[in-house]
């Protein structure tokens, strides 16, 4: 992963990551989420629900969405979803290894920061999965697919906030850095 990185370093190419990562982030955020959340009756979808679900709200929501609803969150929602985990575990661990280097870390073992959002990513692909199986196997869906989707919805979650957390932490400190150091003076 360190050979990617440093191919990818210039920052043309992290802004063409991030990007590509937002573009995508902000039609379903605008268009496929609610095109299928209006099916949902005020329901959130499964995407959106950081802190998890049960089985109990997996039918509700799968009742609540119908054949239309669940066929738009199938084929308009999860194939966006399916190109966002990418360029946002790209876009996000280049910018971590960006900060990095600028802060020169990058060659430290803080480099192991930039497998926060690739954890997330893989997480955020485990879920995508989890959640066509419950969609293409409603109304007949087993309890370990839901239990499973629940825990990758949890953990991807969990490593998108850490990641997000880890980029601020080091734009602070960059930006402190950037602020506090002083001009190289000779005495004397």
């Amino acid at each position: 992963m360190k050979y990617w990185i440093r191919k990818n370093l210039p920052g043309k190419k992290v802004l063409y990551f991030f990007a590509i990562s937002s573009a995508i982030y902000l039609v379903m955020l605008f268009i496929t989420i609610p095109k299928v959340m209006k099916f949902a009756g005020g329901m959130k979808i499964l995407d959106m629900m950081p802190t998890g679900y049960n089985r109990e709200y997996v039918l509700a929501l799968m009742e609540a969405l119908g054949e239309t609803g669940r066929n738009i969150y199938l084929y308009y929602q999860i194939p966006a979803d399916l190109l966002y985990p990418f360029f946002f575990a790209a876009s996000n661990c280049l910018i971590l290894s960006w900060f990095l280097n600028k802060l020169r870390r990058l060659e430290t073992r803080l480099w192991l920061i930039c497998y926060l959002p690739v954890l997330g990513g893989v997480f955020d692909y485990s879920e995508n999965f989890s959640i066509i199986g419950i969609l293409v196997n409603y109304p007949a869906i087993q309890d370990n697919l839901i239990f499973m989707a629940n825990v990758f919805t949890i953990l991807k979650s969990i490593f998108v906030t850490f990641s997000l957390t880890a980029i601020l932490i080091l734009v602070v400190w960059w930006v402190v850095s950037k602020f506090l150091k002083l001009p190289n003076r000779k005495f004397g």
